[in-house]
């Protein structure tokens, strides 16, 4: 076809027609046409010729033109799109490098192939308009909860026609028992938007714990108007969730109100999430105290919280010990997600026993090295001394208030222990020449004989050596990997070495090696706490 003899308004109403039906402008449909017929022109043309169209967007009309560029000599590459500042006098007064010389050129003949070739230009520009105003539309929109129309069921992912788009909701988003049909109404959270190749990906999900916090956002007022706010979320889908709420008003009672009036605020979420069982539990800074709120129903007798290791020892009674487990460890497991912590559940039986062991084993160290009988033993024990350090190089008048402890038996004691230490500290430092230890290592700061035989033994014989370990591979760590927590041994793990004090003995290593600039961390450490104070600022 010819676009001379084609009614020249049919375009402009084709790019309206179109930008409508797809949401986006009718301008960036207009340059998409502009370019399809560029393209035809080149095939007839020549495609080394730059052949620009340009359509009047208020009467239609179609404009060809011919653009060459004025250019140096030696620059010239296509002499069909460029000529030199002498030739191109013969078009321009006084053409300078960077003029373009614009010539008008007749409309061209649209064949079936041409015509074919400048409908896929246009529907593909389209559709790249159509994927960026979807994508604009929801990159903001991640983390809340859209309603929408089920299409289709593709191996178990359901598509969902969320208004402007379709959005996926995978298999193992979907809540165990549910099942979908077509134009089934579905609310579903938004969990990630991601431009791809393929256009934006909307992923939704059923099971992410932030679903839940939101369904209850829409249920209770005072979490929408901050008044009350969710700490933490749990969930097993489908099966039991826990969910943490404190209230920033002390006149409203959190749990009391994410319940409702005769629970009818909690039974709207139990419903939507097909029935799941949820426990509203009160959160506390204090996390042993909140560990112990996140474990109801069962009763704590007693907790101990390992910091560090962020590990904590539960405590329960014997007949408590299967509902602090939950079936099949829900209980535990959804605690442990909700605090963050690694929570290990043992019966009153269970810690007497152990600390019993503990008992006994420091009783027997104390009377094989200090050549003491079993009462005076389980008297230094008992009074809360836990090695022989302690012992050897601790104040003689917490020695004293032992009962039967003079000043001449606490001298013995504190010389005994220092013997055996002495003793000991020589007989790991021949192991660990031995073993190849050189003296860079032996004579650094802050490592004993002991914690230096157990490098040696690690294949961790000189300071270069020492200067290359990470921090958790000298003070032990935990690594998470798909969910599960797993302990990492450290070298130096047995002598109490942090991860603090891992990392200082490691970076003094690196810089009495000369690998390190102290200038270079000192500039860091000034900048660090810049950007510390400057956000303190903001927040205030």
């Amino acid at each position: 076809m010819a676009i001379t003899s084609a009614n020249q308004l049919e375009l402009l109403q084709t790019a309206e027609a179109v930008a409508r039906e797809k949401m986006i402008d009718p301008e960036l449909v207009v340059e998409a046409m502009e370019e399809s017929l560029a393209r035809a022109a080149k095939s007839r043309y020549g495609a080394e010729l730059d052949i620009r169209v340009s359509i009047d967007r208020k009467t239609g009309k179609a404009t060809f033109t011919r653009v060459r560029t004025v250019v140096e000599d030696d620059m010239i590459e296509n002499d069909r799109a460029e000529l030199n500042v002498e030739d191109a006098k013969d078009y321009l007064d006084d053409p300078a490098v960077g003029d373009t010389i614009v010539d008008e050129v007749p409309p061209v003949e649209m064949g079936r192939i041409a015509a074919q070739s400048a409908k896929q230009v246009i529907l593909q520009k389209v559709r790249e308009a159509e994927r960026d105003r979807q994508y604009e539309e929801f990159k903001d929109k991640a983390g809340t909860i859209i309603n929408g129309q089920v299409k289709r069921e593709e191996y178990g992912n359901v598509i969902v026609d969320i208004g402007r788009g379709e959005a996926i909701l995978r298999r193992n988003e979907k809540i165990g028992r549910e099942s979908y049909r077509p134009n089934d109404r579905i609310r579903v959270y938004i969990k990630d938007v991601r431009r791809e190749v393929r256009g934006p990906q909307i992923f939704l999900s059923r099971t992410d714990p932030q679903f839940m916090a939101e369904l209850f956002k829409m249920e209770v007022p005072e979490i929408y108007d901050g008044i009350i706010q969710i700490k933490a979320v749990a969930r097993d889908p489908g099966s039991r969730a826990k969910i943490a709420v404190i209230s920033n008003d002390a006149s409203i009672d959190p749990v009391g109100a994410c319940v409702g009036m005769r629970g009818s605020r909690v039974q709207a979420v139990v419903n939507e999430l097909q029935g799941e069982k949820i426990d509203i539990i009160p959160w506390n800074e204090d996390q042993p105290t909140f560990l112990v709120n996140a474990l109801q129903p069962a009763e704590v007798s007693k907790v101990v919280l390992d910091e560090e290791a962020e590990r904590i020892e539960v405590v329960v009674p014997e007949e408590q010990l299967s509902l602090a487990i939950g079936r099949r460890g829900q209980n535990v497991r959804l605690a442990s997600q909700l605090t963050g912590l690694d929570i290990d559940i043992m019966t009153e039986e269970e810690e007497s026993a152990r600390r019993q062991a503990e008992f006994e084993v420091r009783t027997k160290l104390f009377m094989e090295s200090l050549d003491l009988d079993e009462f005076f033993a389980q008297l230094l024990v008992s009074e809360g001394f836990t090695s022989l350090e302690e012992v050897a190089y601790v104040e003689v008048d917490e020695l004293l208030v032992i009962d039967g402890v003079d000043g001449d038996t606490a001298s013995e004691l504190q010389a005994r222990a220092r013997d055996y230490l002495e003793a000991a500290a020589k007989k790991a430092l021949e192991a660990a020449r031995e073993l190849g230890a050189q003296d860079s290592l032996i004579e650094f700061d802050g490592l004993t004989p002991q914690m230096v035989e157990a490098l040696a033994k690690d294949d961790v014989k000189t300071l270069e050596d020492f200067a290359t370990c990470a921090d958790w591979e000298l003070a032990g760590g935990w690594t998470t990997v798909n969910g599960e927590r797993s302990k990492d041994d450290g070298v130096l793990e047995p002598f109490d070495v942090s991860l603090e004090e891992a990392q200082n003995m490691v970076m003094t290593a690196r810089i009495q090696l000369g690998w390190v600039d102290p200038a270079d961390l000192a500039s860091e450490e000034d900048d660090a706490e810049e950007g510390s104070e400057d956000a303190t600022e903001a927040e205030a």
